[in-house]
């Protein structure tokens, strides 16, 4: 299985546009050590040749542009690699890039019915792009784990949801008030290998569904948004905490590394990195408390093998 880290980086990216924070400000100036990030998605492939895009960032555009496995084949005037598109909620930087496959229409997405409830009543993306083609072909992802899907181009990886216990967008009807099908993660196994991809770029907490799942994996990559749960708070920009938010910190009890630490995993890399985290900072404590423990941390471009 074939995987490409198009954007690692949380919603507003790394820098984001209007943040002065040392990170930021750090990266703009020169200052520390750390790699630009654009917002979050992914890419798996079963061939090296079909693509499933999984979340639809709003750089999509430059992430497209930035990974030749994504661009049209030679042999003709317009066309696209990407076969199909799974969402695993509704958020803005995991929707929006959607817009811009609009001249690439139909295509088929993939994602639970309550995401698809956003998508057509309160951030009304699908209803837009009925105007292109005909729009996206949407398809339901069941809650249930045990219901596996193939989305269109991955034969020969299977896929299953795993429910996650994150919150909705703000905009959402769901939004302090999640039922399952809000946030979901991605268990992918590949057929002939037996390989299993954990993909969970927001969860605010494990249940038990989660744990077993990381226990089957060689590869999982997990929520790391913030490096602590009063991050925010902390730094004036919001009066929420990272669970609040329906994100789990990474660092103390109950965190990510811990969480992370309790699994014999061959790959354990953290995704979906806010511009405040200070693990951007490659100089930085907590990042090399991060390697030290065998924990990686994602970044454009990175390709991994499963």
């Amino acid at each position: 299985m074939h995987v490409l880290i198009l954007g690692a980086a949380a919603g507003g990216g790394f820098p984001q546009w209007n943040c002065h924070c040392p990170n930021c400000k750090g990266l703009r100036e020169g200052k520390i050590k750390a790699k630009g990030r654009t917002q979050s998605s992914i890419a798996v492939s079963s061939d090296g040749k079909n693509w499933v895009l999984i979340n639809a960032s709003p750089d999509l555009r430059e992430q497209i542009n930035s990974h030749p496995q994504l661009w049209p084949d030679a042999h003709v005037s317009r066309g696209t690699r990407i076969s199909a598109i799974v969402l695993t909620d509704s958020q803005i930087d995991h929707t929006t890039g959607l817009l811009t496959l609009r001249e690439g229409l139909p295509l088929p997405v993939y994602c639970t019915d309550v995401v698809a409830e956003d998508l057509t009543t309160s951030f009304p993306l699908f209803t837009v792009l009925k105007h292109w083609h005909g729009g996206l072909q949407q398809h339901s992802i069941n809650t249930d784990y045990h219901q596996r899907f193939v989305p269109k181009g991955a034969e020969g990886l299977t896929f299953q949801p795993v429910v996650l216990e994150s919150n909705a967008p703000p905009y959402s009807t769901y939004r302090d008030n999640i039922v399952p099908g809000n946030n979901i993660g991605l268990k992918i196994t590949d057929d002939t290998t037996g390989n299993v991809l954990f993909y969970a770029p927001g969860c605010m907490q494990a249940n038990d569904t989660v744990k077993q799942v990381m226990r089957e994996s060689h590869c999982v990559l997990f929520d790391g948004t913030l490096w602590a749960n009063e991050e925010m708070i902390d730094h004036g920009f919001s009066n929420k905490l990272g669970t609040d938010m329906g994100h789990m910190p990474v660092n103390g009890k109950g965190g990510a590394i811990a969480l992370l630490n309790e699994f014999n995993v061959e790959r354990k890399v953290l995704i979906h990195i806010n511009n405040t985290n200070r693990v951007l900072d490659e100089d930085s404590s907590a990042y090399h408390s991060l390697c030290e423990q065998g924990i990686e941390l994602a970044y454009d471009g990175m390709e991994i093998e499963v």
